[in-house]
């Protein structure tokens, strides 16, 4: 049986869904509108101004006539001229059926016969997506936040292939990170985190290519696992850093049995090394005191002249 959130991870998820939503739906995509909108509004004054200047002249005075065919000829005027910003691909029908991709600048449609069905906004597109409460292939619930950079590159295909591209492609980034999420533990989902990323790219990427869309890059933001799992996870860790380092512990403790049953062995071989030995663990004792020290009878011996002749022999005997 699942496990309810309590209120405040019910109140948190709700605020992060709240947060993307908002943040897709605040996106500015007036700019594409407000350049072509002052132009088409220039136009139409200046062949309003110019037909009724005309009919001024022609009829002598201002007649209603004049003032309808200046009216009639600014909106034919609006409908068959057009300006595209830098960053947009206008979409061009002609009778219901795709005519030409136009723009960036001026570009003229027939009035009445020709429309323009789409304004693609060609720079790169920012879009948070996520996944709440996706259990991961070991059954945890994990919410996860990502961003999604993208960019339409072939305005004919984000026309024709689908509706309204934008959702579309929220919503395939959605279903492609619930599907990664579902195939990894909770473990691989925190520290695959530049894997998943990538994995993520060529999935959403296969799928928005057909509708005139790349994926440049897919960015995991945040992943937010339930807190009682947290501790469980917090103590697992604990419990295998201590373990690795009580092996490391005993491999070092192995090496230094191993080299000490060799130097026993070598100092049994030859007692003038065990005697040499002696001397030089009693010299480091003085210079690391810096004082003097009681030597026992049994090191004493060590130093006498008797002791070091038979050394002295022991070393020429063994040339």
């Amino acid at each position: 049986m699942k496990k309810r959130a309590s209120k405040p991870e019910e109140g948190a998820v709700r605020g992060r869904a709240a947060g993307i939503e908002q943040y897709n739906s605040n996106v500015d995509r007036r700019t594409t509108q407000t350049g072509p909108l002052a132009f088409s509004a220039f136009v139409a004054v200046v062949a309003f101004l110019v037909v009724l200047g005309i009919g001024a002249l022609v009829a002598g005075g201002f007649t209603v006539w004049g003032l309808a065919a200046a009216f009639l000829v600014a909106w034919v005027a609006t409908m068959a001229v057009h300006i595209a910003m830098e960053w947009e691909k206008v979409v061009v029908f002609r009778l219901g059926k795709f005519s030409r991709v136009k723009g960036p600048g001026l570009y003229l449609t027939i009035p009445f016969i020709e429309q323009t069905a789409l304004r693609a906004d060609q720079r790169i597109m920012v879009t948070g997506f996520g996944a709440e409460e996706t259990l991961t292939s070991d059954l945890v619930p994990i919410n996860v936040d990502a961003v999604l950079f993208w960019m339409v590159w072939d305005a004919k295909k984000a026309c024709l292939e689908v509706e309204n591209y934008y959702n579309p492609v929220s919503l395939a980034a959605q279903t492609a990170l619930r599907d990664a999420i579902g195939r990894a533990s909770v473990s691989e989902v925190a520290i695959r985190r530049n894997q998943l990323d990538q994995e993520l790219q060529e999935v959403i990427e296969e799928r928005t290519s057909v509708w005139g869309i790349t994926v440049l890059s897919v960015e995991i933001r945040d992943i937010v696992i339930p807190a009682d799992l947290q501790e469980v996870m917090s103590a697992e860790a604990q419990a295998e850093r201590e373990k690795n380092a009580r092996m490391v512990l005993a491999e070092v403790e192995k090496d230094i049995s191993a080299m000490l049953v060799d130097a026993a062995n070598v100092y049994e071989e030859n007692e003038l090394a065990v005697r040499l030995r002696t001397m030089h663990l009693l010299y480091e004792s003085v210079k690391g005191s810096g004082g003097t020290v009681v030597i026992p009878s049994a090191y004493s011996e060590g130093f006498s002249d008797a002791t070091l002749d038979r050394a002295l022999d022991s070393l020429k005997s063994g040339k």
